[in-house]
C-alpha cells in the first residue's frame, strides 16, 4: 500500500466513481466501488444507532496501458483526494 495526498479529478455516474485523472493519467473504474464510511461523532449516549457518512470510495481502476490499481479517495471540500494506492 502506498500513501498519497494527491488531488484527483473523479467522474461519477449514477452517484458512483466511473473515471479518474491522477497525475495527468486517466483511469477507468473496472469494478463495483465500495463506500468508505465513518460514524458521526460525538453523539449523545442515548443514540444507539449512529448515522454514518460516506466520506469516500475504494475502487479498482485500469489505466490506458491496462495497469490495474486499487484506490482510496476521500471527499475534500469541493473535490477529491487520493489517500491510498494498492498495487
Amino acid at each position: 500500500m502506498l500513501t498519497a495526498a494527491d488531488t484527483v479529478t473523479l467522474w461519477l455516474e449514477a452517484g458512483v466513481p466511473a473515471r479518474m485523472v491522477w497525475r495527468g493519467q486517466r483511469w477507468r473504474v473496472t469494478d463495483r466501488p465500495t463506500e468508505l464510511l465513518r460514524e458521526v461523532d460525538p453523539l449523545p449516549p442515548m443514540i444507539t444507532h449512529a448515522p454514518v457518512l460516506r466520506v469516500g470510495w475504494r475502487f479498482q481502476a485500469a489505466d490506458l496501458n491496462g495497469v490495474n490499481r486499487v484506490f482510496d479517495v476521500r471527499r475534500a471540500g469541493d473535490g477529491w483526494v487520493l489517500e491510498h494506492i494498492y498495487e
